[in-house]
This record gives structure tokens, C-alpha cells and sequence, in this order.
């Protein structure tokens, strides 16, 4: 239970970040870059209010290999709909390489 917690927690808090991170390039593009990182920054607030405890959540019942592999993950798979749908990027199989990647990556990190 513990881990799906932890998972949860890290979705949301990677959805703030990516807006955070990306948003300001489509939103803000007119607004000069000091202002791009004082909105970004107040976004990023609510982002570590959610990641924060999620990792120490989370590090209780994985390692912190482990931990980053998962947060890779939930990376990609909040990115590419953000990317698609809200900056309006089309879909490659770059994305799926990536996704293929990060699959190995799992693998090897969660193997006994």
C-alpha cells in the first residue's frame, strides 16, 4: 500500500513540475524570463509540498535507485501526454525508445 502511496504522491507531484518546468514556454514566451521563473518557482512550491513526502514515504519500502527509476518513469509517462496535448508536439517513436529505455532500466534497478 505503501508503494502505490508512493507512486500517487510522485504522479502528482510530477504534474506540477512539468508545468513548472515547460509550461512558461508556451504561456509565457511574451513575458520576460525573470517573470517565467517567479510563476514557475510558486508552481514548484506545491510540487516539493507533494514530492517530499512521497520520497520519504516511498523510502520505506524502496531504495533510492530504486526511487529514481520510478520517478523517471512516472517522468515519461506524465511528459508525453503534456507534451502532445498541451504544448501540441507530435508523437514520435522517439517516445517509445525512451519509454523502451526506461523499461531496462526498471528491470535491472527492481531484479532481486
Amino acid at each position: 500500500m505503501i508503494g502505490f502511496k508512493t507512486v500517487l504522491l510522485l504522479a502528482m507531484s510530477n504534474v506540477f513540475m512539468t508545468f513548472a518546468w515547460y509550461a512558461h514556454l508556451r504561456e509565457l514566451r511574451a513575458k520576460p524570463w525573470l517573470v517565467a521563473v517567479v510563476v514557475s518557482w510558486g508552481i514548484a512550491f506545491f510540487e516539493y509540498l507533494i514530492q517530499v513526502p512521497a520520497n520519504r514515504t516511498g523510502y520505506q519500502v524502496f531504495n533510492l535507485a530504486q526511487l529514481k527509476i520510478l520517478q523517471e518513469v512516472i517522468t515519461l509517462s506524465v511528459f508525453v501526454p503534456f507534451a502532445i496535448f498541451f504544448m501540441k508536439e507530435k508523437l514520435t517513436w522517439n517516445y517509445a525508445g525512451a519509454a523502451l529505455c526506461l523499461a531496462g532500466a526498471v528491470f535491472f534497478i527492481f531484479r532481486k
